[in-house]
C-alpha cells in the first residue's frame, strides 16, 4: 500500500515537473531592445535597426530587426523614442519624421506613418492602447491610437514638446516642454492639460517619477544636478548640485545633465554628466546624498535600468552592475562593433509571447 502511494506521488511529481518546468524556463527570457541610430543619426553606434540582446546570458547579441525610418534622401533617420504595448504584442519606434509599429513575435513592420510636425519621445498607456506622441519640439502632442496610428486628439503646449511619461495608473500623462520651466500634466481621460509642476530653475529636460507618482526628479538647462518637485502640490522641493565636478561644454543636447533615472527599488538616483563623461549616483531621498561617480567610455545622454534592478544602461553602451557599480561589459553587435543608443527598452517573453515590458525612462517601481 505504501509503495503504491509512493509511486502515485512520484508520477504526480513527474507530471508537474513536465508541465511546469518548461513554462518556468520560458518565462526567464529577458531581452534588451536597442533602437539605432539612437544618438542623432550616427550610424557608427550600431548601424540601423533594432538590436536585441539576451540579458540572461551576459547580454549576448541575439538578432538585428530591420525597420523603417528614413530621411527623404533615403538615409536612416534619428530614432527619437521606443515603447512597448504588451496587449498588442508590439514595439513602437519614433523617428524625426514618423512612427512605426513592429510585431514582437514576427519582427515584421506592421505599419509606418508620417506625422505633421515630426515625432519625439513618446509614452504608452498602461492598457497598451493609447500613445502620447510629442511633435518634434513643436507646439503640440498627438494622442494616438496604438492599433492604427490614427490621431485621436491634439494637445497644445507652450513651445517645444519633448519627453513624455504616462502615469502608472493611467489617469495622467507628464509632458516635458523643453521651452518652459514647468512640467505639464495632462488628464488622460479628457486628453487636455490639467495642471503644472514648478516652476523649476530653468527649462525642463529629461525627468523621471517615482512609483507612487508623488515626486518628480527633473534635469534642467545649465544645471549639473537635478531638482525635485511634488506631483501632488505642484511645488518645487529641492535643488541639488553635483559636488566636485565642474560643468563644461557638451557635444549633444546642450545641457550638463541630460539623463536621469531611479533604480526600480527607488533607493538611488543616477544622473548623467555629459562633459565629464560620468554617471553620478545619489540617494533618492532627501537630503539626496551624493554617493559615488562612475566613469564612462563616452558622453552619456540617457540612463535606464533592467526591470529587476540588477543592471544600469547608460546610452554610452556600458552594462553596469548596480549593486557593485562595476562596468561588466559593453554592448556589441553581430560584427563585434560597439553599440550605443539613448533609446532602449527591456521586454520579457514567455516562449514567443511578450508578457511584460520595462520603460525607457528609469521610472520608480515602488507603489
Amino acid at each position: 500500500m505504501n509503495m503504491q502511494y509512493l509511486l502515485k506521488r512520484c508520477a504526480l511529481f513527474m507530471l508537474l515537473f513536465v508541465l511546469v518546468l518548461p513554462a518556468a524556463l520560458r518565462a526567464q527570457k529577458h531581452y534588451l531592445y536597442v533602437a539605432t541610430p539612437g544618438i542623432r543619426d550616427y550610424l557608427g553606434y550600431g548601424g540601423h535597426g533594432i538590436l536585441v540582446f539576451d540579458i540572461d546570458h551576459h547580454h549576448q547579441f541575439v538578432k538585428r530587426i530591420p525597420m523603417g525610418g528614413f530621411h527623404p534622401d533615403g538615409k536612416p533617420s534619428n530614432v527619437k523614442g521606443i515603447a512597448v504595448s504588451i496587449p498588442l504584442n508590439s514595439i513602437y519606434v519614433s523617428t524625426l519624421e514618423g512612427l512605426q509599429r513592429i510585431d514582437l513575435r514576427t519582427d515584421s513592420v506592421l505599419w509606418e506613418k508620417k506625422f505633421e510636425g515630426g515625432c519625439d519621445r513618446m509614452a504608452i498607456s498602461p492598457d497598451g492602447l493609447t500613445m502620447y506622441l510629442p511633435s518634434l519640439e513643436n507646439t503640440f502632442w498627438n494622442v494616438v491610437d496604438c492599433r492604427t496610428g490614427d490621431i485621436i486628439k491634439k494637445i497644445p503646449v507652450y513651445k517645444r514638446a519633448h519627453n513624455t511619461i504616462y502615469g502608472r495608473e493611467g489617469d495622467v500623462v507628464y509632458l516635458d516642454d523643453i521651452g518652459s520651466p514647468w512640467l505639464y500634466v495632462a488628464d488622460a481621460k479628457k486628453h487636455e492639460l490639467a495642471r503644472k509642476i514648478g516652476p523649476f530653475a530653468n527649462n525642463v529636460r529629461p525627468f523621471t517619477v517615482n512609483g507612487r507618482e508623488s515626486l518628480v526628479y527633473v534635469t534642467v538647462d545649465s544645471l549639473l544636478g537635478f531638482e525635485v518637485g511634488d506631483l501632488k502640490t505642484g511645488v518645487k522641493l529641492a535643488h541639488v548640485v553635483v559636488e566636485g565636478w565642474e560643468p563644461g561644454p557638451v557635444r549633444r543636447h546642450g545641457n550638463p545633465s541630460h539623463g536621469i533615472g531611479l533604480t526600480p527599488d527607488e533607493k538611488e538616483l543616477w544622473l548623467c554628466d555629459g562633459h565629464n563623461m560620468r554617471l553620478h549616483v545619489f540617494s533618492a531621498a532627501a537630503p539626496y546624498q551624493q554617493l559615488t561617480t562612475i566613469p564612462l567610455q563616452d558622453m552619456p545622454g540617457w540612463v535606464m535600468f533592467s526591470m529587476d534592478g540588477k543592471y544600469a544602461y547608460p546610452s554610452s553602451g556600458e552594462v553596469i552592475e548596480v549593486k557593485t557599480r562595476k562596468v561588466l561589459l559593453t554592448l556589441k553587435d553581430e560584427l563585434n562593433n560597439s553599440v550605443a543608443s539613448e533609446k532602449m527598452v527591456e521586454v520579457q517573453f514567455d516562449g514567443n509571447k511578450p508578457v511584460r515590458a520595462g520603460n525607457q525612462f528609469g521610472i520608480g517601481q515602488v507603489r
